[in-house]
């Protein structure tokens, strides 16, 4: 429809730039991520500080409960002699270790200074897996020493190119500590070349698509450090009792304790079974 003769036409709304709405989901995914850290990191150490109480309060029942039945065994082949009865009795008394560590609740993702190196890597901008124990091969330790001596912070001289070489060497560590021999050549690759000249940096959009993707892949991260501490042994005892742990420490301890009972008098039997 033509505007009526005379009459001036009314001017389009001024539209925001492209990157105005990009850049409100990437404020809305950082938000949302930092609420989910918080989240993450008040549960760790929950759980942590549970381990703990879970070691003082019941640590040394578990370790008397397997003391008794490694002496029942023992007491029952002493007196019968019968080889499956040696066999357990051996077997039992290679179970009378300490109480786990944190570390070892937490599958090594936690330990008692706090969350380990692959844990906290996520949690700084490193692209880092669940961990894995792995030997680097020869050509990956070529390449990592190669990398360290080239891009050694203590070359730097200035405080710009130190920050450079120390954001560099994080990467190429979390790279080494992995086995990645593709990416420490990637980044033996990317250290030939310099640094970014600015006509070569992303773009604004290509900035934030970047960000997004970061967001997105340690939100994943944290997810997996999450889903670690709830399905560990520690965390699923808290799930049975969120709201008063405490108490739930208190009702373990009393089947441990009826538990004991139940082991001496047994061992009592069993001794006086020997000596008859």
């Amino acid at each position: 429809m033509r505007p009526e003769a005379g009459r001036p036409e009314t001017a389009p709304p001024a539209s925001e730039r492209p990157e105005a709405r990009l850049e409100r989901a990437v404020r809305a995914a950082e938000q949302a991520l930092i609420e989910y850290e918080i989240a993450v990191e008040t549960f760790r150490v929950e759980v942590e500080n549970f381990s703990r109480l879970h070691h003082q309060k019941l640590g040394p029942m578990y370790a008397r409960l397997e003391e008794l039945d490694a002496a029942i065994a023992e007491a029952k082949a002493a007196r019968t002699g019968d080889p499956e009865d040696l066999r357990l009795a051996q077997e039992l008394r290679g179970r009378v270790l300490p109480m786990p560590d944190v570390s070892e609740l937490f599958n090594e993702w936690v330990d008692s200074d706090g969350l380990s190196p692959e844990a906290a890597a996520m949690l700084n901008e490193q692209p880092v897996r669940a961990p894995e124990r792995v030997r680097p091969s020869d050509e990956a330790r070529k390449l990592y020493r190669d990398l360290v001596r080239q891009a050694h912070p203590d070359l730097a001289q200035d405080d710009k190119e130190r920050a450079r070489r120390d954001e560099f060497i994080v990467r190429v560590n979390a790279a080494y500590a992995r086995g990645d021999e593709a990416l420490l050549r990637e980044l033996s690759e990317e250290w030939a070349a310099g640094p970014v000249p600015p006509e070569q940096q992303p773009s604004e959009s290509e900035e934030l698509y970047a960000r997004l993707e970061w967001l997105a892949r340690r939100k994943e991260l944290l997810s997996v450090v999450a889903r670690d501490l709830e399905e560990g042994p520690i965390g699923s005892m808290l799930r049975m009792a969120p709201d008063d742990p405490d108490r739930l420490l208190e009702q373990i301890a009393e089947q441990l304790l009826a538990q004991v009972g139940e082991r001496e008098a047994e061992l009592v039997r069993v001794t006086q079974g020997q000596g008859s």
